[in-house]
């Protein structure tokens, strides 16, 4: 299907449903609403926040995102029955626009080896959950999980009868991540033509990176077959390999829009600050040669490429590094700025601060940052935040302060000062280095008997004054979460980003996490 004149791309963002099935990516109610709030600056079309029935968490999340965001429609998945509906629908109440968007399995081994059901049954319980979903809004979007390893004739029949009973969005999803370019875009194309009611739907596709090929199938569906609405995360966040990438699609319609010939709403200088929000509350950091969003994603090491950007910046580069919001990175403020200065900056970066005394706190650690770092920059203040409304969204595990020595010939020893649910302890011990030191420290007292799965370091930004953000991944009796910490001093970040995943690991949130 050729693009029309008036055609506008719809961006659907999962990063807080789909996205947050990343091992370790669970995020806490507050972490979800700054997210939304960001996706809502980005303006993306529908904000998937989060599966409503999964768990009590997720479900308040998405009724307090759906209470703030006002632009975007807000979304909540849920499996195709008469409960995942209802609890979806009491979740999405106050949104100003709303979606239910309700799966079941087609393929032929999903059906009998997960669901155990015949294909008259699934095509039923399909029919029966969009007629249910109608009671709560007319905005209702449908996906056959598994979809591209279903058989076409059944898949026809399914996505026939659920548009037949109002379902107004069609989602082809690729699951697994088995599809290529030409048979994904064709199947779809298939689909629509052979299904009488097609044109009474907006169909969409969401695919995974298990290929590396998330991004060009989901463009091939939307050149090939027909789609207008495109499911995808933030940095390509997701389960396994992760999912399609809003930043790739985004900036590859819209700089070859002399071939797509689509729109999109999307307000592109908000691609990096988003891009670095996630990855500083998930804990997964981009990869420097990312497109679009990582660090080397515009520089340009090769002498001759250097010199003919300078000489004409398009010789080289197709997209300008501003376009997508790498302006953002400069010096803001410093040790003698003011709370008014400090608290402009908070509203030009989209950070929500509820109160007068958060405020307060947050300058507070500002001033301190900035007694012991010269130049403050905007990601600076973005991390100072973050452990702010951390440390008061899990209380139970608190750092306080850190003493440790280490020299060369000399077994490192570290003193850990931290508050379990508000009393002070004080432990100590003895690693390889530092870090080892700091978390022994740490398990001498708590004894968590928990798996580190992960120590990752990165600079926050540029010179030997950055910020240290450390994301440390734990495992503990089947469950899997991420710690993140930010300091000058590593040791610290380390100390606060194991105590960070002890809270979560505390917390015992369960949830149902859908394959999808």
């Amino acid at each position: 299907m050729a693009a029309t004149s008036s055609d506008k791309l719809i961006i659907f963002d999962t990063t807080l449903r789909d996205g947050e099935q990343s091992p370790g990516a669970s995020m806490t109610k507050e972490e979800k609403i700054r997210i939304a709030r960001q996706l809502e600056r980005l303006r993306v079309d529908v904000i998937e926040a989060g599966f409503a029935a999964s768990s009590p968490g997720d479900f308040e999340a998405i009724k307090a995102i759906a209470g703030i965001i006002k632009d975007s429609t807000v979304c909540s998945l849920s499996r195709a029955n008469d409960r995942d509906i209802a609890r979806a629908a009491e979740a999405l109440a106050p949104a100003a626009r709303k979606r239910i968007h309700t799966f079941i399995a087609t393929s032929p081994l999903h059906m009998e080896k997960k669901l155990r059901m015949t294909p008259e049954q699934v095509l039923e319980q399909a029919k029966q959950a969009v007629r249910f979903a109608r009671q709560f809004t007319d905005d209702i979007e449908f996906s056959p999980e598994d979809g591209s390893r279903s058989d076409m004739d059944f898949l026809c029949r399914v996505l026939e009868t659920v548009i037949a009973e109002g379902a107004t969005t069609i989602n082809f999803a690729d699951t697994v991540g088995y599809g290529v370019p030409e048979l994904y875009g064709n199947m779809l194309k298939t689909l629509r033509e052979r299904i009488p009611n097609s044109d009474k739907a907006v169909w969409s596709v969401h695919c995974h990176n298990d290929l590396g090929l998330a991004v060009a199938n989901s463009l091939a569906g939307v050149m090939i077959g027909g789609a207008r609405q495109v499911e995808c995360t933030i940095n390509g966040l997701g389960e396994r390999a992760g999912n399609t990438a809003l930043e790739e699609v985004v900036m590859a319609v819209r700089t070859r829009r002399d071939h797509f010939n689509l729109d999109v709403g999307i307000d592109t200088t908000q691609i990096v600050p988003t891009s670095k929000l996630v990855s500083q509350i998930t804990g997964f950091a981009v990869q420097p040669n990312k497109s679009v969003v990582g660090a080397n994603a515009f520089a340009h090491a090769s002498g001759i490429h250097q010199d003919g950007v300078l000489k004409a910046r398009d010789t080289y580069e197709i997209m300008r590094a501003e376009d997508v919001g790498w302006s953002a990175n400069k010096i803001v403020l410093g040790k003698l700025s003011g709370r008014n200065a400090f608290k402009q900056r908070l509203q030009e970066l989209g950070i929500h601060v509820d109160s007068e005394a958060e405020i307060n706190a947050a300058f507070a650690r500002f001033k301190d940052l900035a007694d012991r770092k010269s130049e403050i920059f905007d990601e600076d203040i973005m991390a100072l935040v973050a452990d702010q409304q951390q440390s008061h969204e899990q209380e139970h595990f608190r750092f306080v302060s850190l003493a440790q020595h280490s020299e060369t010939g000399e077994r490192p020893v570290s003193k850990v000062v931290f508050s379990i649910d508000g009393k002070e302890a004080v432990s100590e011990g003895q690693g390889n280095g530092p870090v080892d030191a700091t978390v022994n420290a740490i398990e001498a007292k708590v004894a968590s008997g928990a798996e580190l799965l992960l120590f990752s370091v990165n600079a926050i930004t540029t010179g030997t004054q950055s910020q240290g953000e450390v994301t440390m991944r734990l495992s503990k009796a089947g469950r899997i979460v991420n710690g993140v910490g930010a300091d000058p001093d590593i040791v610290v970040a380390s100390a606060k980003a194991y105590l960070s995943a002890l809270n979560k690991l505390h917390s015992k949130v369960e949830k149902l996490n859908p394959q999808l």
